[in-house]
């Protein structure tokens, strides 16, 4: 079902003093009969004054407890000290759109800009009508601030307010405050959650306590197309602590008492695997692959003029080969659920991005109703897409594990498991030839893309695959402010499968797209013997967004002045997801490593609701960029991934981090996200500036010189 704009605030209307008790940390009740009905939506303000903000999307480190609520504060006009932030229940008909109830894409705030402010200001309007019947008064004579509500010399305060406001009818419409008027909004704000994960009282899916829990972990086919052949319990079930080993459909569980009988059984569990088909996907052969195939025409993306004849006249002609490996997600906090089955309910603790698809699986696997789902959702400790997809793979691995065992379980991947786990962002390779007139300005394009879809075999793919074309694999390109200057082009994609599993990882197609065509732009600078930036600029002359950040950029880091001896500078720019961000790196050379010692980053994402948010998103984008763009790559061999933990698959190391410098440009554009917007121009930023100081063209990832 759908809720209508005027049930919507009808719904936010009651809640103003509806109290719900926080999940419980070390116990558990059996759940109602019946999810939680929608007058305890969006919005409760309790008798000691607390604005309670309940969010339908999922905190996991981008700060929505925090910019969202300020949404809420903004036309509510409460006292920010007194604002708390938690997730909601997995209820998409409430909490969805489209009966469906996720977070990513770096939608959030923009998907909820103006739903949640209709919150704040409806509620205000009922506090208000509430005050001014109990002074016999005009709603208009009211004034309101910081959660009081005042008529000359009397005032209350909301909560003294909330019981008389909740029996009124909400208003039919409000209307919001002119940006002109905030407070809040635009603001720097310090986190809600930072106390919490300070002090150790945040609660993530993998500190969830039950009487009787158990742990398990699963022994998975170590190979991509391996198949379970058999397994003796024996071993396993001799270890002290290890109560069950049962089998579930992706592998076998042994459940134990804690963690590390669990490990130690799982350790001496006798199990037999089939080879996979054809002895296995093995990465460097697939490249390969990939770039034969590369020398192709596929499935068309974008296509105008008359390309061969233009590559004819072309005065100068380049052609490139851009490639990236598949990466894991690595959140600190590896994957982890906790199921507890009883009396015909499921109860679900997890930090997951998807809970809707989680209910609806779980109750499929219990053959339930999915009313009897309860999901929920804690802090992600980390994600960046993994908690994202269209199986809910380590959700639905734990229910079965609970229900073959038949008792309350947390099922825990260790740091191997999650790195060897599948769902990877894919591997592509890029085959760019460019063709440009005496000027220099380029007047043929033929790109041909090859990497897996993402959308293939899921729910969304008739959504995301159109004509051939995964829409996630090529994002950027039909947008492309490079593209659009071109008269004669064509880009296509290919699509292979393979066995390997794959997944949107932050910022999903730019990170791939965008290395390849700010590589082959800064190549044609060079080969024209241009400046990087004067050339850009000249070719983004009717793209003011682009022009104004890189412009930024530059000047920040002294793009016209020298660089300190032994480093150069690098740029890059690049629109994702709505916004518009351009950065540029200072790098050198140290013992035959690339060091990258400042990144001077310029955005435009709209209204930048906490400017303090999005400088830390910004800052946390350009470092996981970099741990792809210095360190990150999965090789398979036989089908199994070699590297397993942060010894050979490392993260930014805290010596690595650059100094980051971020510049907010005001900005009447319309809100884009900043989750993911500031990962993609790193890598070739970065790339770029090791041209400028060694000569080197390095067009893969990672950067590693000769």
């Amino acid at each position: 079902m759908s809720v209508s704009r005027r049930g919507f605030l009808q719904a936010a209307g009651l809640v103003l003093h509806f109290h719900v008790s926080e999940v419980a940390r070390a116990a558990i009740a059996k759940p109602p009969p019946a999810p939680l009905a929608p007058p305890n939506a969006f919005l409760r303000i309790g008798t000691d004054d607390t604005v309670t903000v309940v969010l339908a999307h999922s905190e996991m480190g981008q700060g929505i407890w925090t910019g969202l609520a300020m949404l809420i504060a903004e036309e509510l006009d409460c006292d920010w000290s007194k604002v708390r932030s938690e997730h909601a229940p997995a209820l998409p008909s409430v909490y969805g759109e489209e009966n469906v109830q996720a977070t990513g894409g770096s939608s959030s705030t923009i998907g909820q800009f103006d739903r949640y402010r209709t919150v704040g200001a409806t509620a205000k309007d009922m506090l208000v009508r509430a005050a001014a019947a109990r002074w016999k008064v005009a709603p208009a004579a009211c004034k309101v601030a910081r959660g009081i509500i005042s008529h000359g010399t009397r005032s209350l305060t909301f909560g003294e307010l909330a019981e008389e406001a909740m029996k009124l009818k909400p208003p039919a419409s409000v209307k919001l405050k002119d940006p002109a008027s905030w407070r809040l909004i635009g603001t720097p704000v310090r986190r809600l959650d930072s106390p919490e994960k300070v002090t150790g009282r945040a609660v993530f899916s993998i500190d969830v306590a039950l009487p009787g829990l158990r742990t398990a972990l699963i022994a998975r086919p170590p190979a991509f197309g391996a198949k379970l052949v058999s397994f003796d319990p024996a071993a396993a079930l001799a270890v002290s602590g290890v109560e069950k080993v049962v089998a579930i459909p992706n592998g076998v569980a042994v459940v134990a008492k804690h963690f590390w009988a669990a490990k130690l059984g799982r350790d001496a569990l006798a199990i037999t695997w089939s080879p996979p088909e054809g002895g296995g996907v093995d990465s460097r052969t697939l490249l390969e692959n990939f770039r034969t195939l590369a020398q192709k025409p596929g499935a068309v993306v974008v296509e105008a003029g008359k390309l061969e004849p233009a590559f004819a006249a072309a005065a100068h002609r380049l052609e490139a080969y851009y490639e990236v490996p598949y990466l894991a997600h690595a959140p600190m906090e590896p994957l982890n659920c906790v199921v507890n089955i009883d009396g015909g309910y499921c109860e679900i603790w997890a930090g997951t991005q998807f809970p809707s698809n989680d209910q609806r699986l779980a109750a499929s696997i219990l053959g339930i109703t999915v009313d009897k789902v309860r999901v929920h959702t804690t802090f992600l400790g980390g994600s960046f897409g993994r908690r994202f997809n269209d199986t809910s793979d380590f959700v639905t691995e734990a229910v079965h594990v609970a229900k073959a065992a038949g008792v309350p379980v947390k099922t825990i991947w260790t740091r191997e498991d999650d790195i060897r786990g599948g769902y990877y962002r894919p591997a592509h390779v890029h085959r760019i030839r460019v063709g440009v007139d005496a000027k220099g300005r380029p007047v043929a394009w033929d790109q041909t893309i090859v990497g897996q879809s993402i959308g293939r075999g899921t729910q969304f793919e008739s959504e995301i695959i159109q004509n051939g074309v995964d829409r996630a694999s090529v994002h950027g390109i039909k947008s492309s402010p490079y593209l659009e200057v071109v008269p004669s082009k064509r880009v296509s994609l290919h699509l292979p499968q393979t066995p390997v599993t794959v997944l949107w990882w932050r910022s999903v197609g730019h990170t791939h797209t965008a290395f390849a065509e700010e590589c082959m732009v800064d190549e044609l600078a060079h080969a024209t013997g241009r400046d990087p930036l004067a050339y850009r600029l000249e070719l983004l002359e009717k793209r003011p967004r682009f022009s104004a950040v890189l412009a930024l950029a530059a000047d920040k880091a002294g793009w016209k002045t020298a660089p300190p001896a032994g480093r150069a500078r690098g740029l890059a720019v690049r629109e994702a997801f709505g916004s518009v961000v351009a950065q540029v790196a200072e790098v050198s050379v140290e013992n035959g490593r690339i060091r990258v010692h400042e990144v001077t980053c310029a955005v435009d994402c709209g209204i930048a609701v906490n400017p303090l948010a999005v400088e830390a998103q910004v800052q946390s984008a350009i470092a996981f960029g970099l741990t792809a763009a210095l360190h990150g790559k999965l090789t398979l061999v036989g089908g199994q991934v070699q590297e397993s933990n942060f010894h050979d698959y490392p993260p930014l190391r805290m010596f690595e981090m650059p100094k980051i410098a971020v510049h907010i440009l005001r900005s009447d554009a319309p809100m884009g996200g900043i989750g993911e917007p500031a990962t993609p121009p790193i890598a070739p930023a970065v790339a770029n500036a090791v041209f400028a100081l060694t000569q080197q063209r390095l067009r893969t990832l990672p950067l590693r010189l000769a």
